[in-house]
């Protein structure tokens, strides 16, 4: 008896559920939405975008370490996107390469994944440059730089010494209220290369402390007083969560040439993925203008060494 009760509710509530409008109607919607998307794929400009989505797609790069140039960040990949490239052509039923939607896929291999190595340059396809400026001295030249730099709307990445910070807080501050990005450059500019692991890392790990205390900032980059150190260095600094930067292109500017001679020494050589290392100089503080100008005119943007580094790729 009480397994025919049973029985015979689960078919009374089976009964309710499949005559209850609210059932129905949810049921009706179902079908509607699914008919849409259903005539949608069969239409030929649907199935005309994934047959030549394959042509404009790009496959992420990974990131790696290249025997000349050392740690290489990834770069992102581009995939379409086939239901809002197909919403944008829908209207007039023609492909149309300008209205694909593109969506960004990343690699696999990152530059945090990559061992202990030193960065020399962003990745070769990215349409960037960055500047490195490293900082102990050249206090006079600093606000004009910085004049330079916010007219053009120019963020770079400023290298500071833990003893210079110390002694300029207020320059230091002035970096960064300014929008530019800090890094470490050692305490007291000695030779990376010829100190013990103890004293690299208490030169790392004081100008941190400084930085920090200065501007409220914290360092993920570092980059060696005149680019002298050793694989230790690398791993001391990585041990900090930090990445040892160097240069792909030097001004040379603490030989004081004239505009014209660093303007072509840099524009000679700089391409994708540049980093530019130069100093609060004279003569980098009369040639910034026009080497910015001079930069953006090959369709090169300019940002920090982490904008360089990031895998979001720029889409003109």
């Amino acid at each position: 008896m009480k397994k025919v009760l049973i029985f015979f509710v689960i078919c009374l509530a089976a009964w309710i559920l499949v005559n209850n409008p609210i059932v129905d109607k949810f049921i009706a919607v179902l079908k509607q939405s699914a008919l849409p998307a259903a005539k949608q794929e069969s239409d030929p400009l649907y199935q005309s975008i994934i047959k030549k989505a394959s042509t404009y797609e790009i496959p992420p790069s990974d990131a790696k370490v290249d025997s000349v140039w050392k740690a290489i960040p990834g770069y992102n990949g581009l995939k379409i996107d086939i239901a809002a490239s197909y919403k944008n052509m829908k209207i007039k039923k023609v492909f149309d390469e300008k209205k694909l939607v593109f969506v960004q896929t990343k690699p696999k291999i990152h530059l945090q994944d990559l061992p202990p190595s030193p960065i020399y340059k962003g990745h070769p396809d990215k349409p960037m440059v960055t500047f490195i400026i490293n900082v102990a001295w050249g206090n006079e030249y600093l606000s004009g730089m910085l004049a330079t730099l916010k007219r053009h709307n120019v963020s770079a990445s400023f290298f500071l010494e833990g003893n210079w910070v110390k002694k300029n807080p207020e320059l230091a501050k002035m970096i960064v209220s300014a929008g530019h990005e800090v890094g470490n450059h050692s305490y007291s500019h000695p030779d990376m290369k010829q100190l013990t692991a103890a004293k690299a890392r208490e030169q790392i790990i004081k100008t941190n402390e400084i930085i920090e205390a200065a501007t409220g900032e914290k360092c993920v980059w570092f980059a060696p007083p005149s680019g002298s150190y050793r694989d230790e260095t690398i791993k001391i600094a990585n041990e900090l969560n930090m990445k040892t930067v160097m240069w792909t292109v030097d001004t040379v500017d603490w030989r004081k040439p004239s505009p014209e001679v660093l303007i072509n020494r840099v524009m000679s050589k700089i391409d994708n993925g540049s980093m530019v290392l130069m100093h609060p100089t004279e003569s980098t503080a009369k040639s910034l203008d026009q080497l910015i100008t001079l930069i953006k005119q090959k369709n090169l943007q300019i940002g920090t060494v982490t904008e360089l580094m990031n895998e979001e790729r720029i889409i003109k």
